[in-house]
């Protein structure tokens, strides 16, 4: 979480953040203090916010101002990205989350991976890194695009007479 707390910061860019304690304890209240670096909320106040345990996540990824999402590529997250016409950067968990990262990035190109240590994890400049590459590089432009065309992609598969509206 510090890492990611140092990524976000450094980037220089706005930010939601929704943190919760790890397990065993991730249905407690997270005490920030104890969790990011010292200083953190301070620091970034005028361009981030820290939720607590939960966001209303389709609704936030739907709104006009949310143009990136860090995710572990779980499915259902991934429909609500691609839905939301938000470009994803991350690094999967678990199983299935590599075979969604590897759809995401490499086949349909609308997301970014992250670099990962050998022990999983991913430090606070790999994220900058990535953040900034998504939000100034050329390749960063690409995915916004094609997130924005898969966005009205699903919208008219889900709407009446869409593919996904047919089918259901």
């Amino acid at each position: 979480m510090k890492e990611i707390a140092v990524g976000l910061e450094n980037s220089g860019q706005r930010f939601l953040w929704v943190v919760r304690n790890p397990p065993p304890d991730k249905d407690k209240e997270p005490k920030l203090d104890e969790l990011l670096p010292k200083g953190f909320l301070e620091r970034t106040k005028d361009r981030g916010f820290v939720m607590k345990q939960w966001a209303p996540q389709v609704e936030v990824l739907s709104h006009d101002s949310v143009g990136r999402f860090v995710t572990h590529y779980g499915w259902n997250l991934v429909l609500e990205v691609v839905c939301g016409g938000v470009q994803m950067i991350g690094w999967p968990l678990y199983a299935k989350q590599r075979m969604n990262m590897v759809i995401m990035v490499k086949d349909l190109k609308v997301a970014l991976a992250v670099n990962e240590s050998e022990n999983g994890c991913v430090s606070g400049e790999e994220l900058e890194k990535w953040v900034r590459e998504l939000m100034d590089s050329e390749e960063g432009k690409e995915v916004r695009k094609r997130s924005s065309a898969m966005r009205d992609d699903a919208a008219k598969a889900m709407g009446k007479g869409g593919s996904s509206h047919n089918d259901f």
